[in-house]
């Protein structure tokens, strides 16, 4: 599947219909969600089971499984967030789990990892957990972190490394009242991250 037909399919993905402040729940833009799916899919990257931590409405595990995925769960603490990701996976026609779970209770073994964690604007380091969880459970991470995390993020993941790492632009809609214009694009770095067992 080309990337734009993947993007276009994702646009249908409907998003948190009361996002909290607190979990930092912010859609992932289908058009970045496509960009790092199909990424990873060229590196051969989701052709086993894949999970997505902290899935929210579930755009990344869909994706997964739209590219090929042969099992793909998605984890949440957010029940209302995993009930839209369930309608979601079946508006698209995809077979997907969605667990009600803390990320820091996850232990089965995956082959990748696709996540879009809290950047930890409002709790710093609240990204950490997500990294450990991705760390401790799969062989490969794709994970989407505010720009100038590198050497953070480096240092964290020890001795696993980062493959590939690019900067994308993330459109955020007006979700919260502090927010001042109706859509603000902020600039990420996508990493590609090999955990060597």
């Amino acid at each position: 599947m080309k990337q734009r037909k993947l993007e276009m399919l994702l646009e249908e993905i409907e998003g948190f219909s009361d996002p909290e402040l607190e979990l930092e729940q912010y859609q992932t833009p289908s058009l970045l969600a496509a960009e790092i799916l199909h990424f990873a899919y060229m590196q051969g990257d989701l052709d086993g089971s894949v999970q997505d931590l902290g899935c929210g409405t579930g755009i990344l595990a869909i994706g997964a499984k739209l590219l090929g995925a042969e099992k793909v769960i998605g984890y949440d603490t957010d029940a209302k967030a995993l009930e839209i990701a369930r309608k979601n996976a079946e508006r698209l026609g995809v077979e997907a789990e969605f667990i009600n779970s803390d990320i820091t209770g996850v232990s089965e073994r995956v082959k990748t990892t696709v996540m879009n964690p809290p950047f930890g604007a409002r709790v710093k380091g609240r990204d950490r957990p997500f990294l450990s969880s991705a760390l401790r459970t799969s062989e490969v991470i794709y994970s989407i972190h505010n720009r100038g995390s590198l050497s953070f993020i480096q240092k964290f993941i020890k001795p696993a490394v980062i493959t590939h790492s690019y900067v994308a632009k993330f459109p955020i809609k007006r979700t919260f009242d502090f927010h001042q214009k109706e859509r603000e694009v902020i600039e990420v770095e996508i990493y590609r991250i090999a955990v060597h067992d």
